[in-house]
């Protein structure tokens, strides 16, 4: 049995419904043949040749019932009148008109569907009629309103449920269809909110370089070593922009692909969006057309922000700290700062640790609270504009995002970003070292 029904798994469409009337056929058709071999009640006259074909050809019809539903149960029903015409006990052939008569009510209109049950009961009355000396009026007359009347009951209720079926699966066709447009256009727009941040960190560098290369071209007569220093500078700078415009130029880059590969994590945040463009406006208070974007250096101002809204926000920096281009730097900012969002959002007053964790060939950051007590641990999660920001931001650098809630309860966000290359730095910090564990 199992092979069999797995056979017909493996079927689809226009070629399973042939197989299953195929099988309908062939075995009414059989049956029809078996019972037409037995003694018929008194009055019918058994099966001959004549009989046989008659009844094959009734179960043969039924091949067509999906294509031409009311023409098959008028062809049955008219040899079936035949059949009982020539004086063969009606009941070998009873049910291909019924199921005839199950598939108008099931695919046709009300109306077309009461006729064909007309059809039937008027049938089983003339069968009753033609032996009218052995049968029972009272009997066939209640045969006659019964069976009809429940297999089109039956066929209706058949009918509805596939039509609301179809309906149910053309709505979670358009659903899911919306849903893909609907992330596709939250991916564009965290793009493009980042490649304008990108912008912004471009346009400072260029700041700098025309600068020094005003102070190299003034001091050059009187103090060559000035002026090597200031070209120096440019040379530095001028390799920052240039990465971080290769980056912004491969972020707009948007085409048709999905989210990131990864599993659907991190908190439902029908709000991130407005996280990040709120966050927009978080920089040095004498901002302006060149200012750089937020870096490191105001993560305490984020802290002490969020703690005045009522998280209890600690920080800790594990190892010597690494310089970060301002690109990365505004990475790890805004990957902060989206995390201790979604805590006050979803957690309220709670604990929030920030741990910064420079190794060797990684930064590692993670954010953890301790939640509000009311989720659990497997709660599903829905992604949401916030974590997709967080994700596309990483992926420029060629790092990965990770949210879910802990174990013991709470909430994390984990970034992993590749360390920094030596041309990535800026020269005028320090190189990193193995360094101790400082905490805020």
């Amino acid at each position: 049995m199992r092979a069999g029904f797995g056979f017909l798994d493996r079927l689809t469409g226009r070629y399973r419904s042939l197989v299953v009337d195929s099988l309908l056929a062939l075995g009414y058709a059989g049956a029809g043949l078996l019972l037409g071999q037995e003694q018929p009640p008194v009055g019918w006259q058994s099966m001959d040749g004549l009989g046989a074909v008659l009844t094959v050809l009734v179960g043969l019809v039924l091949l067509a019932r999906r294509i031409a539903p009311v023409a098959v149960f008028a062809t049955s029903s008219a040899l079936w009148i035949l059949f009982i015409a020539c004086g063969y006990w009606p009941v070998i052939n009873s049910m291909p008109p019924l199921l005839g008569l199950y598939t108008v009510a099931a695919t046709r209109h009300l109306r077309t569907s009461l006729v064909c049950a007309v059809v039937v009961a008027g049938t089983w009355v003339y069968a009753g009629l033609s032996n009218a000396d052995n049968s029972s009026m009272r009997t066939v007359l209640a045969q006659a309103v019964l069976f009809p009347a429940v297999v089109f009951v039956v066929g209706r209720g058949s009918g509805r449920l596939a039509e609301r079926n179809r309906q149910f699966a053309e709505l979670t066709f358009q659903l899911r269809r919306q849903q893909e447009e609907n992330a596709r256009q939250a991916l564009t727009e965290e793009r493009v909110r980042i490649a304008r941040e990108l912008h912004d960190v471009v346009a400072h560098h260029m700041s700098v370089i025309s600068l020094q290369a005003g102070m190299a071209s003034y001091v050059f007569p009187t103090n060559p070593a000035v002026s090597r220093q200031a070209l120096d500078t440019i040379a530095g700078t001028s390799r920052e922009a240039l990465e971080e415009m290769r980056r912004m130029l491969v972020l707009l880059r948007v085409g048709q692909e999905g989210l990131p590969e990864g599993r659907a994590e991190g908190r439902a945040d029908p709000a991130g969006a407005d996280a990040d463009a709120e966050s927009e406006d978080d920089g040095p208070e004498d901002g302006g057309a060149y200012a750089p974007a937020p870096g490191l250096d105001l993560l305490d101002r984020l802290l002490e922000r969020v703690r005045g809204a009522g998280v209890r926000a600690t920080m800790e920096v594990v190892g010597s700290p690494t310089p970060l281009p301002p690109g990365m730097a505004l990475c790890v900012f805004r990957v902060i700062q989206e995390a201790l969002t979604n805590v006050l959002k979803h957690a309220g007053p709670t604990r929030a640790d920030v741990t910064i964790r420079y190794e060797s060939r990684a930064i590692v950051v993670s954010v953890t609270d301790e939640g509000s007590g009311n989720s659990l641990p497997d709660t599903v999660i829905t992604p949401g504009h916030g974590l997709i920001g967080m994700r596309e931001r990483a992926k420029i650098y060629g790092g990965t995002v990770t949210a879910g809630p802990r174990a013991l309860g709470g909430f994390e966000v984990r970034l992993v970003l590749p360390a920094p290359t030596t041309s990535d730095r800026p020269d005028t910090l320090p190189t990193p070292g193995l360094g101790d564990v400082r905490s805020r």
